[in-house]
């Protein structure tokens, strides 16, 4: 997400601290990516840098007001019509640790898998609670797309899993052995 554009459609509305952008983000946003007021200030030191933001007239001299310039509008207008890209598969950190776990020796990749498969579900599970008990549009709009995407790594996990199962198969590898969790493959290997 880009703080940047977040901090310009805020100023959009009106000149603002920097800590009420800080507030006004998070309520928005419905908390799910709490903001440090030290990186909301770097940003609009920033921001104001690039021409983008401009101090605006204060009653105290202690605080600043920020105020949106006609470049920062062109900005936010030009953010609102280009796409988020998709990220590229291989910044994706869970494929990057099983791709690595599936080539490398001595690694049961199938565990591996699996405790990532038990952490995604105890998420989605957290989320979905969450997501009952909430009476916040904003909340409940990124709780739907957190939990689209925990949905889709699990279907991932398990298309991988049986792909692997296939390939033991076909190499006339035994199947692979009853899952069993990290810690304890860790702690037998330790022995």
């Amino acid at each position: 997400m880009s703080v940047k554009h977040s901090l310009l459609v805020l100023l959009g509305d009106g000149d603002r601290y920097g800590y009420e952008l800080r507030a006004e983000f998070e309520q928005r946003t419905g908390g799910v990516w709490p903001l440090n007021v030290g990186q909301v200030y770097s940003t609009l030191e920033r921001l104001e840098r690039d021409g983008l933001v401009l101090r605006a007239a204060a009653g105290d001299e202690r605080q600043v007001r920020y105020a949106l310039t006609e470049a920062g509008r062109a900005e936010v207008g030009a953010w609102w019509a280009t796409p988020v890209p998709v990220a590229n598969v291989g910044r994706d950190d869970v494929a990057l640790k099983i791709a690595l776990a599936v080539t490398s020796p001595g690694v049961d990749a199938g565990a591996v898998i699996h405790e990532q498969r038990r952490a995604v579900m105890t998420s989605l599970q957290e989320l979905n609670r969450t997501k009952r008990a909430s009476t916040d549009a904003a909340w409940d709009l990124v709780a739907d797309a957190l939990i689209f995407r925990a949905e889709a790594e699990i279907r991932w996990l398990d298309h991988t899993e049986q792909r692997l199962s296939l390939t033991r198969s076909k190499a006339g590898l035994p199947a692979a052995a009853p899952r069993r969790s990290v810690a304890a493959s860790e702690a037998e290997a330790a022995r």
